[in-house]
């Protein structure tokens, strides 16, 4: 009598939700597709230009989940980067996410002198 068969591995999602605050919007990603032309499939209306990691328009917070880039680095500093900051437009997911748009911290930069 043969060993009974463990069963099959799961299959990796084809596609992962995408949760988008302020405001909970939602959006399901397919394998191979960027969030941000997931997003404009499904009707949410993100910030968006290039979709190449250059101009920053999408640049969001990553609150939970992981992601790769379609490109080696896309446009984001280092510190950016460890800071959670990533670029929509050439990221795809590697897991269900959480992401947030708002404006990175202008904390220290010096505020303009209205005497000069």
């Amino acid at each position: 009598m043969s060993e009974p068969h463990p069963p099959p591995a799961p299959s990796a999602p084809t596609s992962h939700r995408v949760v988008v605050h302020p405001g909970g919007q939602h959006f399901d990603v397919q394998a191979g597709h960027s969030l941000i032309e997931a997003a404009v499939a499904a009707g949410v209306d993100l910030p968006r230009s290039c979709r190449n990691g250059t101009c920053r328009t999408c640049i969001a917070r990553l609150r939970q989940g992981r992601v790769h880039y379609r490109i080696a680095w896309p446009g984001l500093s280092f510190d950016e980067h460890d800071e959670g900051w990533i670029l929509p437009c050439v990221a795809e997911p590697d897991t269900d996410l959480v992401i947030e748009f708002v404006t990175p911290s202008t904390e220290n930069v010096a505020p303009l002198d209205p005497a000069r």
